[in-house]
């Protein structure tokens, strides 16, 4: 049958079970937005306060349902505003399709209105990228980027296409969406020599990275740790992989991980990272990382291995596949001294704050409470980050949605917008700054107009708290542009944007009121008012290795 080119732009994505499209329209995108209106009842559209916020929405439906993530936005600043959240996508391997429209193809070069080459923008921050001039290319185009965004390691791609081609006509037939590529490039020989150092190790310790979360190897992780009778740590993107209430769990490594995640690895004698990259952020000073330890590493990526650490075995393959490929090869063990080590580390440096008082950690170990450590997490970036990751116990894959290559201030109500419209029957809660919300707080408008039940929990320290953390420790207290005391009352701010508000200045109200949120229909705010100078730690100095983590009894 003959269709226009929005038409066909709305039938692909109902050839690939998009159900919900988060995005802003404009001119050059008109053809495709009057083609929606017909498929409404087939394809919700959510019409967001900002395009950043659609990428971002995008981003956390598809991080929360495991599905493709769709936004939409029109040419030029339309398509750039998408731009920090494709490159949030990219760095944390979230798939996502952005589908943007340009200006008219005899247009297109010529600085005309609202004209950029957004394909050459994204270039860097995509898994691919296409501009579309010509009709009988756009289904194959489309169907294309589904399948690039889902395969091996996901990711955004970006489909620009020009307004003419969507308001073209050629013929469309019907297709079946075809299954992700295949990215496994090991040998048997491979899962031989990494069992056998596995077999060979006294010392073993499993790093679970987000990886463990895409490939959905929970239950494979659980079975090799058990097996092995390994301690189990995860970074930031793999929390909930392995349970964070297992007695094998040491907590998270890195920067702010803990003392008994950051020593255990640096005196292991094998260390097996699953789905991880040992970011910078993991592994603090590259040269003396795991320096007892030989080194597996299992990566759907054969671009991570050996890029960041040399290891002494790999795998390239889909972790839950090459899991049920190597636990039959290893051996059954139980490495009690190993254990029991660890386990007084974890005795010896448990987590702790002051509880006296109002602090973030407080409002996050009573919201792990309330909720069970059922919700999902979501978070915007600096010491509430580190916190919510420290304090709240994720027991399943896809319970916190954060940002956590590129750091993303900003990112938390956008994608716990995604997040809450892609699980509706889920607690969905966002935890950020006071710096982050001033970013994002246009998308509680978005909130309160589809009347999309989120806690936005503000944990206002009336400072940029982690930048001023580091010029406290780092930079001799010169506390440059990182102080935010002013007029803004966050209340009255989202009672304006059409929320129900709360504030807790006091440790004895935290209980209460978040029961009361947690009762509210439609979306809520919470204004957490808390000292500006609370700090998080542990911390490993920026440089250091993770051995000579830090707290603060040391200081």
């Amino acid at each position: 049958m003959q269709l226009t080119g929005a038409e066909i732009i709305v039938e692909v994505l109902k050839e690939e079970g998009v159900d919900t499209i988060f995005g802003y329209p404009g001119g050059a995108i008109l053809n495709v937005y009057d083609a929606l209106y017909k498929h409404s009842d087939e394809i919700n559209h959510i019409l967001t306060s900002h395009e950043q916020g659609a990428s971002h929405a995008a981003d956390g439906y598809a991080r929360a349902t495991g599905k493709v993530g769709v936004c939409m936005a029109t040419s030029g600043p339309g398509a750039t505003n998408l731009v920090t959240g494709i490159a949030t996508a990219f760095m944390d391997s979230v798939p996502m399709v952005a589908i943007t429209c340009n200006v008219n193809l005899p247009l297109l070069g010529k600085d005309s209105f609202q004209e950029v080459d957004i394909a050459g923008i994204t270039m860097p921050v995509t898994k691919h990228n296409y501009i579309v001039k010509d009709i009988n290319n756009l289904a194959p185009k489309l169907r294309r980027a589904f399948r690039i965004a889902r395969s091996g390691r996901p990711g955004p791609v970006l489909v620009d296409v020009t307004k003419d081609v969507t308001a073209d006509k050629c013929e469309y037939k019907r297709e079946k969406p075809k299954p992700p590529g295949i990215s496994c490039r090991y040998s048997e020989d491979d899962i031989k020599t990494a069992a056998n150092i596995i077999n060979q190790s006294k010392k073993p310790f499993i790093y679970v990275g987000g990886g463990a979360v895409l490939s959905g190897a929970s239950e494979e992780v659980k079975e090799f740790a058990y097996k092995l009778q390994a301690p189990v740590c995860d970074t930031l993107m793999g929390k909930g992989a392995f349970d964070n209430t297992d007695d094998l769990y040491t907590g998270m490594i890195g920067m702010h991980g803990t003392k008994a995640s950051d020593k255990g690895v640096s005196e292991c004698d094998c260390l097996i990272a699953l789905g991880a990259r040992f970011s910078d952020r993991v592994t603090g000073n590259a040269k003396k990382f795991a320096s007892h330890a030989k080194i597996i590493h299992i990566d759907i990526d054969e671009a991570e291995i050996n890029k960041n650490i040399r290891t002494d075995s790999s795998i390239v393959g889909d972790l839950k596949e090459v899991l049920n490929k190597l636990i039959p090869l290893v051996d059954k063990k139980e490495h009690r001294e190993w254990l029991s080590y660890i386990g007084e580390l974890k005795k010896s440096y448990p987590l702790s704050y002051d509880k006296s008082k109002l602090s973030c950690p407080c409002i996050i170990e009573t919201l792990n409470k309330l909720t069970n450590s059922e919700a999902v997490i979501v978070t915007d970036v600096g010491q509430h980050q580190m916190w919510a990751a420290q304090y709240y116990s994720f027991r399943f894959p896809r319970q916190i949605i954060t940002s956590g290559g590129l750091g993303t201030m900003g990112y938390g109500l956008g994608a716990a917008l995604g997040a809450k419209v892609g699980c509706p029957d889920k607690t969905v809660i966002n935890i950020g700054g006071d710096g982050c919300f001033r970013m994002n707080m246009n998308e509680l408008a978005t909130l309160s107009r589809n009347n999309i039940k989120v806690i936005d929990i503000i944990i206002n320290n009336s400072v940029l708290g982690m930048v001023r953390q580091w010029q406290t420790l780092f930079y001799g207290k010169r506390y440059s542009q990182t102080v935010l005391q002013d007029k803004v009352d966050y209340v009255k701010v989202a009672e304006a944007l059409g929320c129900t508000a709360f504030r807790i200045t006091k440790k004895d109200e935290v209980e209460d009121i978040l029961k009361k949120a947690l009762k509210e229909e439609g979306p809520v705010v919470i204004d957490c008012v808390i000292e500006m100078d609370d700090s998080v730690y542990p911390m490993v100095p920026p440089g250091k290795p993770i051995s000579e983590v830090f707290d603060e009894n040391d200081l």
